[in-house]
């Protein structure tokens, strides 16, 4: 479903993506993990094309951007609107509502009608555990409950894969377990989910690939028992002594 072909990633004399190729399949999740500064945030960009690399290929189902072609804008917002993104902070408009902030994509990118909208997004809020908080706004939420607002905003664009930045990062500890708890629905439900996080336990339980990156390279990669268990390079098993696992 995504095809990966030597992605390379240069802010000027900075190569931080040192030529990524990776496959991954339709309804999987794949967990990136590894220390600060390896290229996992860049990577995650330019999978949605926040970021358009310098070198190479990506291509999701028939759509694709090609850095060997001369790319334009109506492609990158074609391939952009494959993919949902969830960041770190949550990113929401602090002037509109749950459901507002839920429904202000499909209204204005996609043309979907008011009511059409609304009625998508309160399914949504409920999905996510929210559906009581429509009408409420940002700072009348918690941190955990505006992350899933945020989530609920992704999925309302219907992406065919849906990306997670540090999704948790920002959350007190006693409101992780809600997020995680909605993007394991997520993957149980098939849903395609690339996820850059310092979560181990989810990599542990929700992932079908774990993904090991530093130094803009992907050092190794495998099924969570076997990259937790019995990792084969020596930079992966430091890196799992270092954070404890």
């Amino acid at each position: 479903m995504i095809s990966i072909q030597g992605l390379h990633k240069n802010f000027g004399e900075l190569e931080v993506l040192k030529g990524i190729d990776l496959q991954i399949e339709q309804g999987k999740v794949v967990v990136v993990i590894g220390p600060s500064g390896s290229g996992k945030t860049t990577f995650l960009r330019c999978l949605n094309a926040l970021e358009l690399p310098s070198e190479g290929r990506i291509s999701l189902d028939s759509t694709a951007i090609d850095l060997s072609e001369k790319v334009s804008g109506k492609q990158i917002s074609e391939f952009r609107r494959l993919t949902g993104m969830v960041f770190q902070s949550y990113n929401l408009f602090p002037h509109k509502t749950a459901l507002d902030n839920v429904t202000e994509g499909p209204i204005v990118v996609k043309g979907v009608g008011k009511e059409e909208a609304q009625r998508k997004a309160k399914v949504l809020l409920q999905k996510v555990g929210l559906g009581e908080k429509v009408n409420e706004y940002p700072f009348q939420l918690s941190g955990g409950q505006q992350q899933r607002v945020g989530i609920a905003r992704a999925l309302a664009m219907e992406p065919k894969v849906m990306l997670f930045d540090e999704p948790t990062s920002a959350l007190d500890p006693e409101l992780v377990g809600e997020v995680l708890k909605v993007m394991k629905d997520l993957a149980a439900e098939g849903m395609t989910m690339v996820v850059v996080t310092h979560e181990m336990r989810f990599a542990r339980e929700a992932a079908d690939e774990v993904i090991f990156m530093d130094n803009g390279a992907i050092v190794e990669k495998g099924k969570p028992e076997d990259i937790f268990k019995n990792p084969k390079e020596e930079r992966t098993r430091r890196f799992l002594r270092l954070i404890g696992e």
